[in-house]
């Protein structure tokens, strides 16, 4: 390595275009990031995510997740985020505990008026950024997370339930809100 005034400031600025992660931020200025095209890896514990807990058997383990600003050809400013988690959810066919990976790629365009949403492309979601241009990147993360819980979780490893079941006369009887009725006619 040259170490020479001009060859040193070559060196650092292309091991630094070489480096495009860093360690994130709790707030980023979204339009700063995609003037900048920077990119931003990250770890999450579960426990940090208090919206997404509640749906979670437990709080082991961690989200990994990547953050990376840009503009596309047509100039429209969005934000790619790739996450990697496993969540511990609770099949409720088995009622056991289960691990559900979660590998999300999604392009979020950034927008700054719900009116602008039109404009995007059709592969994109809208990412409405507040008015001083923060976003945190963590809340992003858990509301990604949040939308891709499944309605019921089922492990894939529990058993089916295929049998059907008959209901008893006293069932069918509860059920029928006339029944009651039908002894009056009689009398």
């Amino acid at each position: 390595m040259d170490l020479t005034a001009v060859g040193a400031t070559r060196s650092i600025l292309r091991l630094m275009s070489e480096q495009p992660t860093s360690r994130v931020p709790e707030v980023l200025d979204a339009w700063r990031m995609v003037a900048a095209r920077r990119e931003f890896e990250g770890r999450i514990p579960l426990a940090a995510m208090t919206r997404l807990r509640g749906s979670l058997v437990d709080a082991e383990g961690e989200v990994r997740y990547m953050l990376a600003f840009d503009t596309d050809s047509l100039k429209v400013p969005h934000v790619e985020l790739r996450i990697d988690a496993e969540l511990p959810l609770e099949c409720q066919r088995s009622l056991q505990r289960f691990v559900q990976p979660v590998r999300l790629v999604q392009r979020l365009g950034l927008i700054r008026d719900e009116a602008d949403e039109a404009a995007l492309p059709p592969d994109y979601d809208p990412l409405l950024v507040p008015a001083d241009g923060m976003l945190r990147p963590a809340e992003l993360v858990e509301d990604e997370l949040i939308l891709a819980l499944p309605v019921v979780p089922v492990s894939p490893d529990a058993e089916t339930v295929e049998r059907d079941f008959a209901p008893t006369v006293e069932e069918t009887a509860q059920a029928n809100p006339f029944a009651a009725l039908s002894g009056w006619k009689k009398e």
